[in-house]
C-alpha cells in the first residue's frame, strides 16, 4: 500500500529551526528521487528540495543554505527528512513529500508557521 505521512511541523519564531519527517511506504519510493514540496496560502505548490536514491541533493534558491534534505532507505519504506534552519515568514506553508518523477496521491502534509 502506498502511503505518505508527514510530521514535525509547528509554530516557530523567525530564525528558528524545525525538522520535518516523511514516511513514504511503498516499494515505488525506494529507488525514486524524493522531494519536499510546500504550498503557501493562495500559491501554487512548489518543489523546494530533492534527494536521489544515491543521496544527491538539490534545492530551490529560496531555501539553499538553510534547508537540508536527507533520507533513510529500508525495504518498502523511505523516510525523508527536511532540516529547516534560519526560518523566515516566507517559509510559512503546508509541507508535503512525494516522489519527484511520478508523484503519487498526496499525504495530509504538515503545517509550518513562522511568526513572531
Amino acid at each position: 500500500q502506498v502511503q505518505l505521512v508527514e510530521s514535525g511541523g509547528g509554530l516557530v519564531q523567525p530564525g528558528g529551526s524545525l525538522r520535518l519527517s516523511c514516511v513514504a511506504s511503498g516499494f515505488i519510493f525506494s529507488m525514486n528521487t524524493m522531494g519536499w514540496y510546500r504550498q503557501a496560502p493562495g500559491k501554487e505548490r512548489e518543489l523546494v528540495a530533492t534527494i536521489t536514491s544515491g543521496a544527491n541533493t538539490n534545492y530551490a534558491d529560496s531555501v539553499k543554505g538553510r534547508f537540508t534534505i536527507s533520507r533513510d532507505n529500508a525495504w518498502n519504506t523511505v523516510t525523508v527528512y527536511l532540516q529547516m534552519n534560519s526560518l523566515k515568514s516566507d517559509d510559512t506553508a503546508v509541507y508535503y513529500c512525494n516522489a519527484v518523477v511520478h508523484p503519487t496521491a498526496w499525504g495530509q502534509g504538515t503545517q509550518v508557521t513562522v511568526s513572531a
